[in-house]
């Protein structure tokens, strides 16, 4: 096994100059808004957009605690509600980046933690999902995120964002906490200190995000 699992990602055809397009962009962002001093409000506002964006790309239905056989509605957590926990969650990001590259399980559970409370039962709050593939995969995720690798940072992020929501490790919110994870991995990389880029609004706006993940699950150098 190679000691770096994302070494062929690092040299697939395109990522150099896809990568460099990407952290232009960021740059660009950071720069014309001013945000190399960031202003708290300014971190309130990106933190909104990307919650109400989270919510559209996750669907709701997992987590109507009191939906019916037949699909029906019941008594789940409303979008402003899954909204409120986004934010919650991704204010916790700045300092949890360090230890989603140190101890990925501990802070993907404090994450998760932190946005269900209120969402999911108290006792599913940062507990994994009983099953072996999960339990593998997220060995695999643990030891990608606490070695080296030649991937530049966006590349890690997107794959660490992708694995998490393609296993689903939690029984609801897994789509969230892959979003945070993928900006705690930004903030640790110093690629977006403060957690300022709206990702899932990027998600969202770009379009494909489910096609994309399916891809990816697939296995395939498509995905």
């Amino acid at each position: 096994m190679t000691a770096d699992p994302l070494a062929d990602l690092a040299r697939a055809e395109g990522l150099p100059s896809a990568h460099a397009a990407a952290l232009d962009a960021i740059d660009s962002v950071l720069r014309d808004r001013g945000l190399r001093r960031i202003a708290e409000e300014d971190v309130a506002a990106a933190a909104w957009t990307a919650a109400r964006a989270a919510v559209q790309l996750e669907p709701a239905a997992e987590l109507d605690a009191g939906a019916s056989d037949d699909g029906t509605s019941g008594d789940g957590p409303s979008d402003a509600d899954r909204a409120a926990a986004t934010v919650r969650m991704l204010a916790e990001v700045p300092a949890l980046a360090e230890q989603v590259r140190s101890t990925p399980a501990q802070a993907l559970a404090r994450l998760h933690t932190v946005w269900g409370r209120g969402i999911v039962p108290d006792e599913d709050l940062g507990r994994v999902r009983s099953d072996p593939q999960v339990s593998a995969r997220l060995g695999e995720l643990t030891r990608l995120l606490t070695t080296t690798t030649a991937a530049p940072a966006l590349a890690l992020a997107g794959v660490v964002h992708a694995e998490l929501w393609s296993m689903a490790p939690f029984t609801a919110g897994s789509g969230v906490v892959a979003l945070g994870a993928q900006q705690a991995v930004l903030v640790a990389t110093g690629v977006d200190p403060r957690g300022v880029i709206p990702l899932a609004a990027g998600h969202l706006e770009v379009g494909g995000h489910a096609v994309s993940l399916r891809h990816y699950g697939s296995g395939t150098a498509k995905g």
